[in-house]
């Protein structure tokens, strides 16, 4: 298929490669130039990377951004054509999801949105899982590329229901994460080895596919970012306003924003989202680590 890949950060170089490796005509736009894919043709503008693409791919960093690339200067709208699909692997707002998709539906577009959970692991080795929100039609004819970059889809509805469910889901990783990181800050205090809390965690019916892939990170003080700060600082933010649009309240993870306002205040913002266990470190004055680290 021809496809246009916008956005090439964290995940987005990853996802656009492996659409190249599975033999797909792509041609790749990135805010910050400097940005390669090999095998892809590059394109100055979203409107020139877009222009006879049957699929316009994005993963931007956020609402306003997926609003500038489709809309603004330069934008996607000047050159949509009837049949084309816009795919959005941002997570962004769902009224905003339903609206764009609202406004490209007059010109015979659909919009497809499908944000991924992996990580940045996830993006690399092509086993991400989508979270798509969309008609049948258009997440049928999506379904070769989401075969190259992923390896499970989860249609939740009509266009705006997988913006939704991810909300829903990163509500659910920074909560348990945000538990975890209070207990082993806990435990540490304590004179627990964490090391052993990990393995004890593992037996257990408290263990959790977040802790599974933040843990063995904690363990070596690495905080590179697979999923950087700012980001789900952003996501939780994006799930108090929809929260707070359908008249629901999340007083766990009112809580949980602030630990992220903190932590941004304390320069970890471009570190991953583990990092705001050195917050809780700091305040208890231990420092969780294993012992290799």
């Amino acid at each position: 298929m021809r496809v246009a890949f916008l956005g090439l950060g964290i995940m987005g170089q990853a996802m656009a490669t492996n659409l190249v490796k599975a033999g797909h005509e792509v041609t790749v736009w990135n805010r910050t130039p400097g940005t390669v894919v090999e095998g892809a043709a590059v394109a100055q503008t979203p409107a020139a990377a877009a222009q006879g693409a049957e699929v316009v791919w994005m993963c931007v960093s956020d609402t306003n951004a997926v609003e500038s690339v489709m809309f603004g200067g330069d934008g996607v709208e000047a050159v949509l054509g009837e049949g084309m699909i816009i795919a959005d692997s941002s997570t962004i707002s769902p009224a905003a999801t339903v609206k764009f998709a609202e406004r490209v539906a007059a010109r015979g577009v659909a919009w497809v949105d499908a944000p991924m959970t992996g990580s940045k692991i996830g993006a690399r080795d092509g086993t991400l899982v989508f979270i798509v929100g969309g008609a049948e039609a258009p997440v049928e004819r999506l379904k070769p590329l989401f075969a190259a970059m992923g390896k499970k889809i989860f249609r939740m509805g009509e266009t705006g229901k997988g913006q939704a469910t991810k909300l829903a889901m990163n509500l659910q990783i920074a909560m348990i994460f945000e538990g975890f990181a209070e207990a082993v800050t806990l435990a540490t205090k304590l004179g627990v080895d964490p090391q052993q809390l990990l393995s004890l965690i593992d037996a257990t019916m408290v263990r959790s596919g977040v802790v599974d892939y933040k843990g063995p990170f904690i363990l070596q003080r690495d905080f590179t970012p697979n999923f950087p700060l700012r980001l789900m600082h952003k996501d939780i933010k994006l799930t108090l306003e929809a929260a707070k649009e359908a008249r629901v309240k999340l007083p766990g993870l009112e809580t949980v924003e602030e630990i992220y306002e903190m932590a941004t205040e304390d320069g970890h913002k471009d570190l991953d989202y583990a990092a705001t266990l050195t917050l809780l470190e700091k305040w208890a004055g231990v420092q969780v680590r294993g012992k290799a680290a």
